[in-house]
């Protein structure tokens, strides 16, 4: 039952208990969502591939490091270093080396 004024107003007391009805009606709708969303949440996400410990540990040693962020890793100066510059120096030893052969007629057919 709603109570007013003369003026047809709602008083301070009605207001009040209305909006508490409003914000029961809210939160309980807002908690209806949101356990839904948390059992949908929990049959839809899978367990990680490490422990968060282990990610926690990497991200530190990889954070706390000073290098470039190619050469962070324990085998990236094998693969950003090394595989390069031994592709580097083949292709130039075959490139030398074709260069002499065709100066010097190796390898011509006749």
């Amino acid at each position: 039952m709603i109570k007013s004024n003369s003026e047809g107003a709602l008083t301070d007391e009605v207001a009040y208990e209305l909006d508490q009805e409003e914000d029961l009606e809210n939160r309980n709708s807002f908690s209806a969502i949101r356990h839904y969303m948390q059992i949908s949440l929990k049959r839809m996400t899978e367990p990680p591939f490490r422990p968060r410990e282990k990610l926690i540990e990497k991200q530190r040693y990889f954070q706390n490091l000073h290098r470039h962020t190619y050469l962070k890793g324990p085998f990236d100066k094998i693969t950003s270093v090394a595989i390069p510059l031994a592709l580097a120096g083949s292709s130039l030893f075959l490139i030398g080396r074709g260069i002499y052969n065709m100066s010097h007629g190796i390898g011509k057919k006749e």
